[in-house]
């Protein structure tokens, strides 16, 4: 099956450092199902989707300024509202001499998806050499991925929605039927 290409969707000339709400969607290379499958009551997560849903869940334990609101790991993806609150030093935040705050964690939606994208393909790997995950071609996600600004509070509610109604329309999505 071929997939379309995902166009660049970053708004040009924003700033995704700045203090927000953020929907995002990221996608497995190749839309593998390499973390549940489809149940009539929903996605039923594999021990591979455990993990990356754990690591997506506590990012706010990790990262003081970013907090998870809401988000849903599918077989193939996960979608995510992210708030970035930067009103306070974090707790890795160094000051140096001259004043200045020197950073210790993501300050961008980009910065944060990386990061998330490094770290689960870590654990993936290791999973794969123990036994305990299905191996996979080169990369675990997708180069790219989805964002959209939440602009107020009926499309923050809408985005919520929409997460949480993702899991039972699985069985309609056109790429469910990609398989490890």
């Amino acid at each position: 099956m071929v997939f379309p290409h995902r166009k660049l969707q970053r708004l040009g000339g924003y700033d995704y450092s700045q203090n927000g709400i953020y929907f995002i969607t990221i996608c497995t290379q190749n839309r593998m199902c390499l973390f549940g499958a489809a149940t009539k009551e929903g996605i039923e997560l594999y021990t591979a989707g455990k993990m990356v849903s754990g690591i997506f869940e506590n990012v706010s334990n990790i990262y003081a300024d970013i907090k998870v609101e809401h988000f849903v790991v599918m077989p193939n993806h996960i979608h995510g509202l992210l708030s970035i609150q930067h009103d306070s030093l974090a707790k890795n935040d160094e000051i140096d001499k001259d004043g200045t705050t020197r950073r210790s964690f993501p300050t961008s939606v980009s910065e944060f998806v990386q990061r998330f994208k490094t770290l689960t393909t870590k654990y993936y790997i290791d999973g794969v050499r123990n036994g305990l995950y299905p191996p996979f071609n080169k990369k675990i996600w997708e180069k790219s991925f989805y964002d959209h600004i939440i602009r107020d509070k009926t499309d923050f509610l809408n985005h919520w929605q929409y997460i949480d109604q993702n899991p039972l329309k699985w069985l309609e999505d056109k790429y469910f039927k990609s398989t490890v």
